[in-house]
């Protein structure tokens, strides 16, 4: 069967549009997302816009700052720390990759732990480390929302992990763990990969190779999730090789129509919880 995150995201749009009118109606506000961009990326504009469009799908304020490359990063950061400031802002993201030159860590380091809602702040990581999880990575979150969508027992399970960067398979790993899976992570180091994926009941790719994945390194009935997206002779497709893994699978992600649409949907959701611990605090 196949895994539509639109689907899924569809249904947990109508449970935030649903809170924020909630919301609205008792604190006489929007949640308030604020996103920065620097240069021109195709890829980067077409996220940013699609995040603000989302916003307005949901009814919640947006507000974007876009930089060209070469603007200084004191720029950027004073920005940042502005909006840190500002009561009215419920969540600030940067769009990740920056351009060559900035120092990211440095940058993402200006949003406080309550405004970041793309959980890549080390304090949230920590927390989800912790098995208390505060505001977790968005993609990472999504997948977990189809996984629960599929209805299927994740207790005990074998769970494999392909890519471990901070932002997806570190995170991803953790999310699991935290669901009882057992887990493996697996890399670009990895010997006799194919050993760890042919095991795994639940299998989640996130490595940027096209069709990677192939039928052989799949177990029968296994749970795939293909969280890559490149783009091969004009056409975009995951790390999973589809047409062979597929037959095999007893859940699959598709390459588009899969974890992209949920990734902007838990962003809305991260927003959301962030403006109404704000307003519980005060």
């Amino acid at each position: 069967m196949l895994i539509y995150g639109k689907e899924v995201a569809a249904k947990t749009l109508e449970k935030i549009m649903a809170m924020t009118a909630d919301f609205e109606s008792k604190y006489s506000r929007k949640p308030t997302l604020a996103v920065i961009i620097v240069g021109e990326d195709p890829a980067s504009q077409t996220y940013v816009r699609n995040k603000i469009n989302g916003c307005k799908q949901v009814g919640f304020n947006s507000l974007s700052y876009e930089y060209p490359d070469g603007t200084a990063q004191e720029e950027i950061e004073n920005r940042i720390k502005s909006l840190a400031k500002d009561e009215t802002v419920d969540g600030i993201l940067v769009q990740l990759p920056l351009p060559k030159g900035y120092d990211e860590e440095k940058i993402l380091s200006n949003i406080p732990d309550s405004k970041d809602v793309d959980g890549f702040n080390a304090s949230n990581i920590g927390c989800l480390c912790l098995g208390r999880p505060r505001t977790v990575s968005c993609t990472p979150l999504g997948v977990m929302s189809m996984l629960e969508s599929t209805g299927v027992d994740l207790n005990g399970k074998n769970a494999v992990v392909l890519g471990r960067s901070n932002t997806v398979g570190k995170p991803m790993a953790m999310l699991l763990l935290n669901a009882n899976c057992t887990v493996t992570v697996c890399h670009s180091k990895t010997r006799n990969l194919a050993d760890f994926t042919k095991n795994a009941d639940i299998l989640i790719v996130a490595i940027g190779k096209p069709k990677f994945v192939t039928a052989d390194m799949i177990k029968e009935g296994a749970i795939v999730i293909d969280v890559g997206i490149n783009r091969v002779d004009g056409k975009l497709c995951g790390d999973v090789d589809f047409e062979s893994v597929e037959p095999k699978t007893s859940f699959i992600s598709p390459v588009p129509g899969g974890v992209g649409p949920m990734t902007i949907s838990m962003l809305l959701y991260n927003t959301l919880m962030s403006a109404i611990a704000r307003e519980n605090e005060r």
